[in-house]
Order: structure tokens, then sequence, then C-alpha cells
């Protein structure tokens, strides 16, 4: 499913459920020794997705631990992202010679609670969920909102290796191109010379799920 608005230089890996007889590595196993049951097969199943998508670009199928503040540390020359949600997981990789950032997050395709939209929405972008909600009222918007920037945070952290605020992007959907842009509200990192001001991306709804990505090309 969320193969299909990323680009091809991506190997993507995905599943609708957690296959059994998945085997971590002793540094996996390290990360979650301390997590439940369903959390402990959701961490496998994505790492065993992002070995798939390793393989499929020709490279070995490492360990791929945790790094500072959880993010999953690639092997040298690798971007990727990895996300889950209830009844799907995926794992998306690419060669850092084709891509600089790469970013994916899914969600239940269902309306945001409240107190989350508060917290996850400006006020500008608040307006825009409602005539996004008035054009295609069948569409949950608040929830691709959060999904994009959830895809967004993604890319981000690698390059800047900070966390980003969720008032610190302002993301615009275009339902006709099924497409966003995150325009940063603080300064971003330097990326081939130039200060990054925005992260574009594409989103998906099907089959119950909102997926997003963010690519960032190495071009």
């Amino acid at each position: 499913m969320i193969e299909r608005i990323l680009p091809p230089a991506v190997a993507v890996a995905e599943a609708y459920g957690d296959p059994p007889g998945v085997r971590l590595h002793p540094e996996e196993v390290a990360c979650v020794t301390r997590a439940l049951r369903g959390r402990r097969q959701e961490f496998a199943t994505g790492r065993h997705l992002a070995r798939s998508g390793l393989v499929r670009l020709g490279l070995p199928p490492v360990c791929i631990p945790k790094g500072e503040r959880g993010a999953p540390r690639w092997p040298e020359g690798v971007v990727g992202s990895i996300t889950h949600c209830a009844g799907y997981r995926a794992a998306a990789v690419a060669r850092t010679d084709d891509l600089l950032a790469l970013g994916i997050d899914a969600e239940p395709h269902g309306p945001l609670p409240s107190e989350v939209l508060t917290l996850v929405a400006t006020s500008a972008e608040g307006a825009r969920l409602e005539r996004l909600a008035r054009d295609n009222p069948r569409v949950a918007w608040d929830r691709v909102l959060f999904s994009a920037k959830e895809s967004v945070f993604k890319a981000w952290y690698p390059l800047a290796g900070s966390f980003l605020d969720y008032d610190a992007v302002d993301v615009v959907v275009e339902e006709a191109t099924a497409s966003f842009v995150g325009r940063l509200l603080v300064p971003g990192p330097f990326v081939a010379g130039e200060r990054l001001r925005e992260l574009t991306g594409r989103f998906a709804v099907q089959g119950g799920l909102v997926v997003t990505t963010v690519t960032l090309d190495a071009a």
C-alpha cells in the first residue's frame, strides 16, 4: 500500500499483522526487554520488515538497534523509517545516494480525539482542516494532518539530530494531488549547503488506513 506513494528508489516491506517466529538480534532484544508483549511483537515485525527492505537494496540483513532517543540506527549509507498501527506494519529503506531523508507513518482512518487535535494543529491548520472537511467529509483530514507531521518528524530527526514540536511545522494538505508541504517554523539544518525550509510528502487513504510519506532527494 505505502509503496504507491514512495519513489522507486525506496525498498518497502509491509505486513498486516505480526508473523510468528521472527528472530531478533541480541542487541535488538535488549531494546524491548521491559516492553509489553504487543510492543515486542510489533518491534520484531518492524525489524523483520526493515531487513527485508535492506535485502531488496542488495544489502545484508543487519541488526537495527535503537539509536539515540529511540530512533532506528540504520547501517552506513542507508536512510529508513518504520511505522506500525493496529493491523498494519511497514518499513521503508533507501540508499543515501538516492535520498537524504525518509519518513513514513500509518494511522487508523478515523477522527483524532479532540484533545489530541488541539495539541497537534495550529490555528491556521485547523482552519484549513475545516475547509477540507467541508469539501470532502469522507476523509478524516485531522488524521491525515497528524500522520503527515509524524512523517515530517521522522525525516527531520536524522538531519537535525533533534525533535520537532508539533507547532514547529505548518502542514498544508492538497487534496487534488494527495500531497502536503511541511513548512518549518524553526531554523532547519543545513542540507547540501542550504538551510532546510520545508519537507514535502504524499498521502493515501485506503483500507481503513491513512499512510503518509516524506522524502528528500539526494539531488
